[in-house]
Order: C-alpha cells, then sequence, then structure tokens
C-alpha cells in the first residue's frame, strides 16, 4: 500500500503517543499507522492489491474452517503494535492478519489494535507495492520479528514471488516461493497455495 508521512506540526518534532493514536481522528476516512511516534497515512490500494488479499483471507477462512482451529483471519482492519526505538511507539495495519479469536473477541469493545496485553498475531501478510518495497522487507521485518510474529508472508506482484518468513530465536528465516511450488507454512501445514495462484488474486 502506499503511504505518506504526515506532519502533525511542520515546526515542532513533537511525536504521537500510543494513547492519542488510539483516539486520533482527522475528520477524514484516512486510515493511519503509527511509525516511532510519527502518523504515516495510508491511500486507496490498487485492485490487484485488494483482490489478493481479499482471496488470501477467504482462503485461510477456509481452512481455520475446515481444521476447526480458534483463529480468525482478517482484511486491514486490525492494528499491530510493535516495539521499535526507545520510549517511541509504533503500530503497523498489516493487509492480511490471522489471530487467535478470543484476542478478536476482546477487541469488540475497544480499538482494533492488538497492544502487549494480547497475544501477537500467529500470521501478518503484506503485500508489496513499489512505493513500500524498503518498508516491507526491512522495516516490518524487524518490527514484526521483535514482536515475535511466529510467521510474516511478503507477496511480491513486482517480482511474482511469495516470501515466507519464519521466526527463529528474534530473527526470520526466509523462504521464497515462485511458479506452481507449494508454499510451506507452519502455521498452515496443509493449506494448497503456490505463489501462482496467489498472486492472481481473487
Amino acid at each position: 500500500m502506499t503511504i505518506a508521512i504526515v506532519k502533525t506540526n511542520p515546526n515542532t518534532k513533537s511525536r504521537v503517543t500510543f494513547a492519542d493514536y488510539l483516539t486520533y481522528f482527522d475528520g477524514s476516512d484516512t486510515k493511519y499507522e503509527l511509525v516511532d511516534g510519527e502518523l504515516v497515512a495510508m491511500s486507496l490500494a490498487t485492485g490487484k492489491h485488494g483482490g489478493i488479499t481479499k482471496f488470501l483471507v477467504r482462503d485461510l477462512d477456509g481452512e481455520i474452517e475446515r481444521t476447526g482451529l480458534p483463529w480468525i483471519a482478517l482484511q486491514g482492519i486490525v492494528g499491530v503494535r510493535c516495539p521499535r526505538g526507545i520510549g517511541l511507539d509504533t503500530v503497523r495495519i498489516p493487509d492480511v492478519v490471522v489471530m487467535q479469536r478470543d484476542d478478536w473477541q476482546a477487541l469488540q469493545e475497544r480499538e482494533a489494535v492488538i497492544d502487549f496485553n494480547l497475544s501477537a498475531p500467529l500470521l501478518v501478510i503484506e503485500v508489496i507495492s513499489p512505493s513500500t518495497k524498503n518498508i516491507d522487507y526491512r522495516a516490518k521485518r524487524t518490527e514484526y520479528a521483535a514482536r515475535d510474529i511466529p510467521e510474516y508472508w511478503s507477496i511480491d506482484p513486482l517480482e511474482a514471488k511469495v516470501s515466507v518468513l519464519i521466526n527463529s530465536d528474534g530473527w526470520y528465516d526466509v523462504t521464497e516461493f515462485v511458479d506452481s511450488g507449494l508454499l510451506i507454512s507452519p502455521t498452515f501445514p496443509e493449506l494448497q497455495l503456490t505463489a501462482q495462484i496467489i498472486l492472481k488474486g481473487a
């Protein structure tokens, strides 16, 4: 997704706290991430981007239902609070989040952000665009690993590949999938997905 940094006050270096972020509203429908205490606006995704995320949520929810797991897959509506910097907050909004259903229920009457008092998501997925390539491959990789998220997928339509990152001792080991090779996912070991199918989307 495309992002643009929003300066809350160009004449100061004031930062937005996590508590302020939870209640922030600028009168528009714009969604914001919080990155090192700074608001970052998220623009509308492309149709291809939306098709891929919609397909993944539908497919993952089908697998969750088939296996009877107490999880839920959600598309772009849940924030994940990540440790980053010293005393500065970061909240990312992944394209897809797979989380415990009980934790999702706990968010029904509050802001939909997975704080440190809830379990880390089981899986987060980002669909890469030209403007977010470095962020998705570098910054988010570090942040999600620090949050102890066990599995992270980077879907890259630009290079026609899917990277599955598995958390090992606080860092991710990466396996790249292209064409018709079946994805290997510890979270969903019986999932029958290929990079080709995912990149085609819904």
